[in-house]
């Protein structure tokens, strides 16, 4: 992380050590609950490119959340566990790789129509430079959609995001993707929790960030 970016200890966590030992064990659980799978299944339904073709899906774990009916030919799960990975129904290919230890992407130049990160962003300890690589494996024009809650594994989440609320959480994201250049059109929206009273045991709200590869 350069300096004109974020301070270093931004991205400090309380678990430093290798992250493939934390992701060693498959945790086959989802991190958000129905409502808020259903609320991101229909935002990707509205977002993602209608024609298909090839999808990113970033820090994949066992389930992707992707609307069904949508004619991706390829799906591409980069993750951290191989065998969660290999219980995902909606991946085609699956990618070891650990974006803490590597941001850079194992694939060329422009060869994918959209990119999901889903309910992990807050673990990247070098975000600025993986959202640019992002860019450059986007067609001009496709999409990064980044959702999250509000739940993370504090030991593994980084500090900036500890010590952050949610409207800054998407404040941060959307820093990302400006720092990081080669997107365009960034936008943010909340999708609050259904149910529930003043928030109390009502389902999980729904954050999104995204942005276009600039073209």
């Amino acid at each position: 992380m350069s300096p004109d970016t974020f301070p270093a200890e931004y991205f400090r966590r309380h678990d430093e050590s290798d992250d493939f030992n934390f992701y060693t064990t498959p945790r086959m659980v989802v991190h958000i609950d129905d409502d808020a799978i259903a609320t991101l299944t229909e935002f990707l339904r509205e977002h993602l490119p209608a024609t298909g073709g090839a999808l990113l899906d970033l820090m994949s774990s066992w389930r992707s959340h992707l609307p069904p009916e949508l004619p991706f030919a390829r799906v591409v799960g980069l993750g951290m566990n191989q065998a969660e990975m290999d219980e995902n129904p909606q991946l085609t290919e699956v990618v070891v790789h650990s974006l803490n230890q590597q941001p850079t992407l194992p694939f060329g130049d422009g060869v994918f129509d959209a990119a999901v990160c889903t309910v992990s962003v807050q673990y990247l300890t070098q975000p600025v430079e993986v959202f640019r690589e992002v860019a450059r494996v986007l067609k001009p024009g496709a999409p990064f959609i980044v959702s999250f809650s509000n739940r993370c594994f504090p030991t593994k989440a980084v500090a900036v995001w500890q010590s952050t609320d949610d409207k800054q959480h998407m404040e941060l994201v959307a820093r990302y993707f400006a720092l990081a250049g080669g997107w365009q059109n960034i936008q943010a929206q909340y999708k609050p929790g259904m149910g529930g009273l003043f928030g109390i045991g009502g389902s999980d709200p729904l954050y999104v960030v995204w942005a276009v590869r600039a073209g």
